[in-house]
C-alpha cells in the first residue's frame, strides 16, 4: 500500500534468488515484474498502475477468445459475458482481474489460490493453486487446477508475459519448434491450421517487419516431462527463453504496435477451443475430482 491506499493490483509480493527478482500481485496472480541482474526480462508496470494488454496475467479457465461467448458442452449451450466488445468475443478467462488468496510467501516463491465458482456460461467449480518460484535457472510457474464440483468442465490455460531485450523487435531473432500456425479471421477466430512457411518459420532470423498475433502448435516430440519445448528470443548478446511442459502444446506470438516488446505466451489450447474446430482437440476435460498440473518458466 502507498499512504494506506490499496493499490490497483492489491498486495505486491516480492521475491528474489541470486541475480533474479520478481513481483507478483494479489490481483490476478499477475507477474508484474521479472528482472535478472537488475535488467527487465519482461515489460513491467508500476505498482500504482493496472496491467495493460494483459501484461503478465493468468488466463483461465480458457485462454484467448471464445466466439460470441458461446459454446456447447455436454449437450448444454453456455453463454459467457462478452468481454471483448469490439469483436463480440469472451476473452482470457475469468480470473485475471480477481483477487487471489495468499497460501505461502517465502524469500523466493509465492503461492496463491482461487476458487472459480459456477456462473452463467461456466457450469462448474474448480480450485486453482499457482506458484511462482525463482531458483538458479530463473522462474518456474506451476499451476494446479482441480474440479471440486459435481459437474465436468472444459479447461484451458495461458500466461501472458511480454519479453523485453532493448531496442526494436525488428532486430530480434526467434528460435522456436513451431509445427503449424493458425489462420484466423478479422475477429482473430480460427479458420484453419497451416503448414509452416517463410513468414512463420523464423529459424533464428530477425523478426524484421513481421506483424504477429498468431497461435502456433509446437513440436513436443516424445518428451513427456519438463521442459518439452523452448522458445529462445535474442537481441545481440542478450537472450531469454520461455519453456513449458508437454501439456502446453501451443504458443501465441504478439508484436505490439510500439515494437519494443514481444509477447510469447504458453497455452494449453488455441483460440475458440471450447467450440468445434481446429483447436478443439486440445481442450482439457476435468471430471469431478480430476486435477491437471501445468508447468512453464522463463530462463
Amino acid at each position: 500500500m502507498i499512504n494506506d491506499v490499496i493499490l490497483p493490483t492489491g498486495t505486491q509480493y516480492e521475491m528474489s534468488h541470486g541475480p533474479w527478482q520478481a513481483v507478483v500481485t494479489e490481483q490476478g496472480a499477475t507477474l508484474r515484474s521479472l528482472r535478472h541482474n537488475g535488467n527487465d526480462v519482461i515489460t513491467t508496470f508500476a505498482a500504482d498502475q493496472s496491467p495493460a494488454s494483459s501484461q503478465g496475467q493468468q488466463l483461465l479457465p480458457w485462454p484467448n477468445r471464445i466466439r460470441d461467448g458461446h459454446y456447447r458442452f455436454d449437450d448444454v449451450d453456455q453463454q459467457l459475458a462478452i468481454s471483448e466488445v469490439d469483436r463480440n468475443n469472451a476473452i482470457h478467462g475469468l480470473v485475471a482481474w480477481s483477487r487471489w488468496s495468499l497460501v505461502e510467501h517465502t524469500d523466493s516463491s509465492v503461492t496463491q489460490e482461487i476458487r472459480v465458482m459456477a456462473r452463467p456460461g461456466w457450469p462448474g467449480t474448480i480450485d486453482v493453486r499457482l506458484t511462482h518460484r525463482l531458483d538458479d535457472h530463473g522462474l518456474t510457474v506451476t499451476v494446479r487446477a482441480r474440479n471440486v464440483g459435481a459437474t465436468a468442465v472444459p479447461f484451458g490455460y495461458a500466461a501472458h508475459p511480454y519479453f523485453c531485450l532493448g531496442g526494436s523487435i525488428d532486430e530480434w531473432t526467434v528460435e522456436a519448434p513451431f509445427a503449424s500456425w493458425l489462420q484466423v479471421d478479422d475477429r482473430l477466430l480460427p479458420v484453419g491450421m497451416s503448414e509452416m512457411d517463410e513468414i512463420h518459420t523464423m529459424s533464428g532470423q530477425p523478426l524484421g517487419q513481421r506483424t504477429l498475433d498468431t497461435a502456433y502448435t509446437l513440436n513436443r516430440g516424445d518428451m513427456v516431462g519438463s521442459p518439452a519445448w523452448r522458445i529462445k528470443v535474442t537481441n545481440g548478446e542478450r537472450s531469454h527463453e520461455l519453456w513449458a511442459d508437454a501439456t502446453m502444446g501451443w504458443a501465441q506470438m504478439y508484436t505490439p504496435d510500439d515494437r519494443l516488446s514481444l509477447a510469447v505466451e504458453p497455452m494449453t489450447c488455441g483460440p475458440d477451443a471450447f467450440n468445434e474446430g481446429p483447436t478443439h482437440d486440445d481442450v482439457i476435460r476435468l471430471e469431478p475430482g480430476d486435477e491437471v498440473v501445468l508447468t512453464w518458466g522463463i530462463a
